[in-house]
């Protein structure tokens, strides 16, 4: 019981951001100096084109109408692809989400293990190595390193794509089945191994990139958490038990320092939805940043307010998924 008033508070309190992301957004975006409706008929819109957009109201019965629109599963229409926005986000929120993905499963699958055994193997150089490259994967830039791995895996080596998601000739050729919008889950999921082989291939430099920063992170905050946990007295008597030591650091001690790396990986991956831009600029990625980099420049409001509300949905989402995992994971944690 005590958990499910827990769940209902955090909801509340979700609706409560959404409803309060969205004013902040829309009045920001409406404050802004420019005129949408120029960008929806050209560059000398008459009076009825305003009235039609509803941009003769007050501002407060345009957010109405607007959020009026959102509950009833409309987002509006984009003032540049003149699309709607759903429609718009069914091609470029997969493209993101798998990037995203894709980088964040890169960062935990080498970046846990690396923490450990530089947790355990403190001072040594193992130790230091790894250190070192944690500090340069925060560090970096994102945008020069992507620059730099073009250069080095297409440019010298030849052996990667330069940008995009597939190529030209195999999206002719071999077209993918558009079934989760995930190019490696559709063309797994049909059998298209030539297709899957591109997709892949594509998706390597722009999500090793993008996953720089969160492997540095998880390195960092598994390596700290394990140092003081490996202290505890449990964990003396396990060893003192003659237990073996991969199951010391990889199911005690592990279980309860990943909590902190969860927390952190869990709202980094929320950012990187739009924090993405550059990675998907310097690649050509059609992700959910080329989309918003796009409506900024053209003023585009709806696009603006909606992809603000979607991405705070995301973090309001996995912060409750989070919280929860927390408190399976180590009991000590409080649902307050």
């Amino acid at each position: 019981m005590h958990r499910l008033e827990y769940i209902f508070r955090r909801l509340i309190m979700a609706v409560v951001v959404l409803i309060s992301i969205s004013i902040i957004t829309f009045f920001i975006a409406r404050v802004m100096p420019s005129d949408p409706a120029a960008a929806w008929v050209g560059p000398h819109p008459t009076d009825e084109a305003r009235e039609v957009l509803g941009l003769n109201n007050p501002l407060y019965i345009q957010y109405l109408r607007y959020m009026q629109g959102i509950l009833h599963g409309n987002l509006g229409t984009s003032v540049k692809t003149h699309q709607p926005i759903l429609t718009d986000l069914k091609t470029y929120f997969p493209a993101t989400l798998e990037l995203v993905s894709v980088s964040m499963l890169i960062a935990i699958i080498f970046g846990i293990p690396l923490g450990v055994y530089s947790g355990t193997k403190k001072g040594s150089l193992l130790d230091h190595t790894t250190r070192l490259l944690a500090i340069a994967g925060v560090s970096i830039p994102t945008f020069w390193l992507g620059l730099i791995m073009q250069l080095i895996f297409f440019g010298y080596l030849g052996i990667l794509p330069l940008n995009g998601r597939i190529s030209t000739e195999t999206a002719l050729y071999h077209p993918i089945t558009q079934i989760t919008g995930f190019y490696l889950i559709d063309s797994a999921i049909t059998g298209n191994w030539v297709a899957f082989k591109d997709a892949l291939l594509h998706i390597i430099l722009p999500a090793v990139t993008l996953a720089t920063y969160p492997l540095g992170l998880t390195i960092r905050m598994t390596r700290s958490t394990m140092i003081e946990v490996l202290n505890e007295k449990y964990i003396l008597a396990a060893r003192a038990a003659g237990i073996s030591e991969r199951t010391i650091l990889f199911v005690l001690a592990l279980k309860n320092a990943i909590t902190p790396t969860i927390t952190v990986l869990g709202l980094v991956f929320v950012y990187s939805l739009t924090g993405a831009i550059l990675v998907e600029v310097i690649f050509s990625w059609p992700g959910l940043g080329t989309y918003v980099t796009n409506a900024v420049l053209s003023i585009d409001f709806p696009v603006i307010v909606s992809v603000t509300l979607i991405v705070t949905i995301f973090y309001v989402f996995v912060n409750l998924i989070l919280d929860l995992t927390q408190a399976m994971i180590d009991p000590r944690v409080t649902l307050q």
